[in-house]
């Protein structure tokens, strides 16, 4: 993708999202041994990036196209994304969602204004339910991770960040899908200079470290993990970026990501969730690779079910 791409996609979201702050803690530069600016996509609207990729996506969509509607699978942000960037542009989202998916969830999804439609929770049912409305409605299916109109709405997060500190030696985000981090990826090649993106990842869902050792997509044979938000595999679209422009994924342990975690809410008081705690985790456990180094961490979205915190 182009560099008048980016531009593109941010000069036409612009209008729709949230240009969220970017903060710094003495005490994470302290412990990190590095400058560290966290951009706070927990302030987005909806409360994640993902506002960004689904708005992008549905503007990039013919008129006759968004009378039709928007329909995709998600059980977690990018089922509120995509209902509230629907919303916001007058266009119908049908999400399907596994049966047991959280009920805090289906309700933020209709408070947003999309219609749910459920399904048993497998990913071939997921799949299946989707397609159905495909060609019953005539709705244009939206990939929450795997679309490149999406992934060009990711990086304009790290666009804003670049924007705010141009000098900044790394980028640090959360890799689940695989759409921030491509993302993040295009907007540093097009934009950083001299900076690397690195991804956080569970050891308990490595699929994407995997994937760059062996050079295809590799899944998951477990989902155990705090972090739900990256359970999701690489897809064809974004990998072949990862491959060309993400310089390595560190991996944590569950306890690194809790203890992140934990260390956001209570020292910098801002409401994260678990898969936001992953990057910071990635820094403070390689910490001497970016000593004395300017490094950028995506906050990823702040949508916890306060009632099911690991602390």
């Amino acid at each position: 993708m182009r560099k008048a791409d980016l531009t593109a996609c941010y000069q036409l979201i612009a209008p729709y999202i949230h240009n969220t702050p970017v903060l710094s803690s003495r005490l994470i530069d302290k412990m990190a041994g590095a400058t560290v600016f966290l951009k706070c996509e927990n302030f987005q609207r909806m409360g994640a990036y993902k506002m960004r990729g689904a708005t992008h996506a549905i503007l990039r969509l013919t008129t006759a196209q968004q009378k039709r509607g928007v329909v995709t699978h998600s059980s977690g942000n990018f089922a509120q994304a995509l209902s509230l960037a629907a919303q916001s542009l007058g266009v119908t989202a049908y999400i399907v969602m596994p049966t047991d998916a959280p009920q805090v969830k289906k309700d933020a999804v209709m408070e947003y204004g999309g219609l749910i439609i459920e399904c048993e929770p497998t990913l071939e049912a997921r799949a299946a339910a989707a397609e159905e409305i495909e060609h019953g409605k005539g709705a244009t299916f939206i990939h929450p991770s795997n679309d490149m109109d999406v992934i060009l709405g990711q990086g304009t997060a790290a666009l804003e960040l670049l924007q705010a500190h141009p000098d900044l030696e790394y980028i640090i985000c959360p890799v689940g899908g695989g759409g921030l981090i491509a993302g993040t990826a295009l907007a540093v090649h097009h934009f950083g200079a001299n900076c690397k993106v690195v991804g956080g990842e569970p050891f308990a869902v490595d699929d994407a470290y995997r994937s760059l050792q062996s050079g295809v997509i590799e899944s998951n044979a477990t989902t155990d993990t705090i972090a739900d938000g990256l359970k999701t595999q690489l897809g064809d679209k974004n990998f072949p970026i990862i491959q060309q422009h993400v310089d390595r994924i560190i991996r944590v342990t569950e306890e690194e990501i809790i203890t992140a975690m934990q260390f956001i809410w209570e020292r910098m008081k801002l409401v994260v969730e678990p898969s936001s705690a992953v990057a910071l985790a990635a820094l403070l456990r390689e910490k001497t690779r970016f000593q004395d180094k300017k490094v950028g961490i995506i906050i990823s979205g702040g949508n916890v079910d306060l009632g099911q915190l690991p602390f």
